[in-house]
C-alpha cells in the first residue's frame, strides 16, 4: 500500500499520517524528517542538504528526490509507505513515478485533505505555542485555560512569526501554485481522493480508512 498525503499547511496532515501508519504498520516518510535525520547522521546527502538550509536556501528537487528514493529502498518500505509533503511539484512527481515504475510499482492512493482557506487561516494565525514544553493552542479552537499562559507549565505563550496571517496567505499561494498540477495529475490517474478536512480528527480518519479498507478487499 503506497500512499501520498496532500494538503495545505494547517490541514492536519501529520496527525492523519500518524494514524494511518500506526493502523497499517507502514513507515511515515516526510521530507522534513528526512532532512533532519540525514543531517544528524552526517550522511553524504545530509551534508549537502545542510549547506542549503544553513544558507537559507530551498533544497533543490534532485537532492530531495535522492533522499526520498534512498529512504524508499529500505526494507521497512517493502509492504508500503506513506509520503507526507512529497511530491511538492511536477518535477518531483515525475521523478517519483520513474523510480517506482522501474520496479514495476505505483502509487495506490493519494488523499487530498481539503480545508476552506478561511479555516486554515484561523487555525494557523490563531496558533499560540509554549516555547518551553512545546504545547500548542489556538485562540479560537483550543485556547489555554489560563489565558496567555501554558496550562501545563505556566510559560507565556508566543505567536510565531511564520504564523502571522500575511505569511500564511503567502504560504497558501505558493502551495496552490505548486500543488494544483499534482492534484490534476493524480486525479487523471484515478487514485485521488478528496477528504473534507474541516471535520474532527476521528471522522477524517474514518473517511480515509473506509477507502483504504475497501481498496484492500478489491
Amino acid at each position: 500500500m503506497k500512499i501520498i498525503l496532500l494538503g495545505a499547511p494547517g490541514v492536519g496532515k501529520g496527525t492523519q499520517a500518524e494514524l494511518i501508519c500506526n493502523y497499517f504498520k507502514i513507515p511515515h516518510i516526510s521530507t522534513g524528517d528526512l532532512f533532519r535525520s540525514n543531517i544528524k547522521e552526517g550522511t553524504a546527502l545530509g551534508l549537502q542538504v545542510n549547506e542549503y538550509i544553513k544558507n537559507g536556501k530551498l533544497v533543490p528537487d534532485d537532492l530531495t528526490d535522492a533522499l526520498v528514493e534512498d529512504r524508499l529502498k529500505k526494507d521497512d518500505c517493502k509492504n508500503g509507505f506513506l509520503l507526507d509533503g512529497f511530491p511538492r511539484d511536477g518535477n518531483q512527481t515525475r521523478e517519483l513515478d520513474l523510480f517506482l515504475n522501474a520496479k514495476g510499482e505505483h502509487i495506490d492512493y493519494v488523499f487530498l485533505i481539503d480545508v476552506p482557506e478561511n479555516i486554515i487561516i484561523d487555525r494557523i494565525a490563531g496558533r499560540r505555542v509554549c516555547p518551553k514544553c512545546g504545547e500548542s493552542y489556538n485562540i479560537k479552537y483550543h485556547p489555554s485555560k489560563v489565558g496567555n499562559l501554558c496550562q501545563f507549565c505556566g510559560s507565556e505563550l508566543v505567536h510565531r512569526a511564520d504564523d502571522e496571517e500575511h505569511v500564511v496567505l503567502e504560504r497558501l499561494a505558493v502551495y496552490h501554485k505548486m500543488t494544483e498540477p499534482i492534484i490534476n495529475y493524480y486525479k487523471e490517474l484515478g487514485v485521488l481522493h478528496r477528504i473534507k478536512g474541516e471535520e474532527d480528527i476521528d471522522t477524517i480518519f474514518k473517511s480515509i480508512l473506509a477507502i483504504l479498507i475497501k481498496g484492500e478487499k478489491i
